[in-house]
């Protein structure tokens, strides 16, 4: 079954305007929800919507209002706020065009949708946008309102469509320089920084990808899950040795040589050899008389 968008809207570069649609571009795939239960008969805890006066109420009960006095709310029903919005909402706004690394990864949410051209009539303004940004390496800034949230986002091409990724605002972000006064920068020794970048270059993977990669505790929590229905016998795995602390240059040259790198050593002094230049003995003094 084809992948359903779940946004519809528009991508708008000044006065072009691209009808696109957008689709999750992840998805929760293997998790398990543990529930919480009464320790005593193991029933499942219930979270119930209750209202002091009429007790327990149902959803279609239930309306959205705003505070604007204690104990005093205004009632705003779901219809005036769809009134609320209009087609600017709707798009996807671009103000910069920016460079890859302007935006630092600390910014990005987990809220990430492919934008595709949304009939025929959006196909090549949407292939000029996301050829242009991929022959030139650039990306996107822009503002869209998803979901009734207004976001910031990021858009950029990849493999012949553009993905967007909703970003953080300034005051969400704790920026590194903040806590630069725990570092107390030590005097680097030359060996020892030739040794971490040999370490480094033994790690590097030109084709590396992330798809080798699988939660090893979901699988284990399966197992354990399977094995407690079943009614086997739990068996821990024996512990792992704590790793013992040796010398910084020896665990180095260590991992550079387990790596599969090339520990230089440091060149042995030379001892001097005897010099062959003869030495000028004092002639003898004549006696005089």
């Amino acid at each position: 079954m084809a992948a359903r968008s779940s946004w519809k809207g528009y991508l708008k570069l000044s006065l072009v305007s691209v009808p696109v649609k957008g689709y999750r571009a992840t998805r929760s795939a293997g998790e398990i929800r543990l529930n919480q239960l009464h320790a005593e008969c193991h029933n499942r805890i219930k979270y119930q919507k209750v209202c002091p006066i009429h007790g327990e109420v149902s959803k279609d009960e239930i309306v959205s209002g705003y505070e604007y006095a204690k104990g005093q709310f205004v009632i705003i029903d779901t219809d005036e706020l769809d009134e609320l919005r209009t087609e600017v909402d709707r798009a996807v706004n671009i103000d910069a065009i920016v460079r890859p690394d302007v935006v630092d990864p600390v910014y990005f949410t987990e809220k990430s949708y492919y934008l595709l051209p949304d009939g025929a009539v959006g196909q090549k303004p949407f292939a000029l946008i996301q050829k242009c940004l991929a022959d030139d390496d650039l990306h996107a800034i822009a503002r869209v309102v998803l979901f009734g949230r207004e976001e910031v986002v990021l858009v950029r091409p990849l493999d012949g469509i553009l993905a967007m990724t909703a970003l953080k605002y300034e005051a969400e972000v704790t920026h590194a320089v903040t806590l630069a006064d725990e570092i107390s920068p030590p005097d680097l020794a030359k060996e020892e920084l030739k040794l971490t970048k040999t370490l480094l270059k033994a790690f590097v993977k030109p084709k590396f990808t992330l798809a080798g990669y699988k939660d090893e505790y979901i699988e284990k929590l399966t197992k354990l899950i399977e094995a407690k229905v079943e009614g086997k016998e739990i068996v821990s795995p024996p512990a792992a040795d704590e790793p013992h602390v040796i010398n910084l240059m020896d665990a180095l040259k260590r991992s550079v040589a387990q790596a599969g790198g090339t520990a230089t050593k440091s060149p042995a002094k030379r001892k001097l050899a005897p010099s062959t230049k003869r030495t000028k003995t004092a002639k003898p003094k004549r006696k005089s008389g």
